[in-house]
């Protein structure tokens, strides 16, 4: 029976094994897609689309520059387990699609997947290849690629990989006059997590939330209801110095802003700086992760042995 395209897509469908992994079945098999399955079973490398419902939250992020660090991008890929995050195999792969992502302009992590891994596999395929070889589901969850014209950026990763960021500055400073700057402002993010660069690009919806909160606690206090905004608009602006990176106070001196602290710098250096852009990745946020009950999953492994 002839492989066709078609069928060996059928199989990949079914199995989650890679592509050229499905050929090979069905062409050991001849064509029947049955045996195909249970050749790939055999193999070890239809393990993937049964990890698939597995929760990954653990994994890394790793940032790739061009050499004129007028490119960046910021990639986080989940695993299982942390065990799994410190795989040499695994961190190669993380580190592999983030030069991948900086070198292309994918839309989206489906792009992303779609894009040349080899010669002979995509970057979708090699996933799908990574989680039948290491064992444990693996999610390629979001990227970032950042390439401003006039912007130089510079990056930080913390805690071996757990939190990674990336600072843009618009200035006509090259990469090695930014370094320290570029270093120590991307640190600040990681540490102090500035939920939005300046008042300029704060959420309205988030200002509104913050005050209707606040106009509440306010009240609670007693406060004259004439005072109220007035209070409310003075504590609003106070946070907004908390949340804003350029209006943090700086973690290495805290006499300065952070602003304050570019501002200086690009007078050592003589050439004009800006904070452009940031964003900050840390591994996991949001996912809602499984509890693990060890004690009770040794207790029905031994329940299990008694069994036997």
């Amino acid at each position: 029976m002839a492989v066709t395209a078609a069928l060996v897509k059928e199989l990949r469908e079914i199995t989650g094994a890679g592509m050229m992994d499905c050929k090979k079945a069905l062409v050991e098999t001849d064509g029947d897609i049955d045996k195909a399955i249970e050749y790939l079973r055999e193999k070890g490398l239809s393990k993937a689309a049964k990890k698939s419902d597995r929760i990954a939250a653990m994994g890394l992020v790793r940032i790739a520059f061009s050499d004129d660090c007028k490119a960046a991008a910021l990639v986080e890929v989940n695993s299982e387990t942390d065990f799994v995050a410190k795989n040499d195999e695994f961190i190669t792969f993380v580190e592999n699609i983030a030069k991948i992502a900086l070198e292309n302009d994918a839309a989206d992590v489906e792009a992303l997947k779609a894009l040349p891994y080899s010669d002979s596999a995509t970057v979708g395929e090699e996933l799908t290849n990574k989680i039948a070889t290491i064992g444990e589901n693996l999610n390629i969850r979001r990227f970032v690629k950042y390439n401003e014209p006039g912007v130089v950026y510079a990056g930080y990763t913390h805690t071996n990989g757990m939190i990674g960021v990336i600072v843009g500055i618009k200035t006509d400073a090259t990469a090695d006059e930014i370094a320290t700057v570029g270093k120590d402002v991307s640190m600040q993010v990681a540490s102090m997590n500035p939920q939005f660069l300046d008042e300029t690009s704060v959420d309205p919806a988030y200002i509104e939330h913050e005050r209707e909160i606040l106009r509440h606690q306010v009240l609670n206090e007693g406060k004259p209801e004439n005072m109220v905004d007035k209070i409310v608009d003075g504590k609003i602006k106070k946070e907004l110095k908390e949340v804003c990176l350029v209006d943090q106070k700086f973690v290495k001196n805290g006499d300065l802003t952070v602003k304050q602290y570019v501002d200086e710098c690009a007078k050592e250096v003589g050439k004009d700086m800006a904070i452009a852009s940031m964003v900050r990745y840390e591994v996991g946020e949001g996912i809602e992760k499984k509890e693990e009950d060890f004690a009770a999953e040794v207790a029905a492994q031994q329940a299990a042995a008694a069994q036997k």
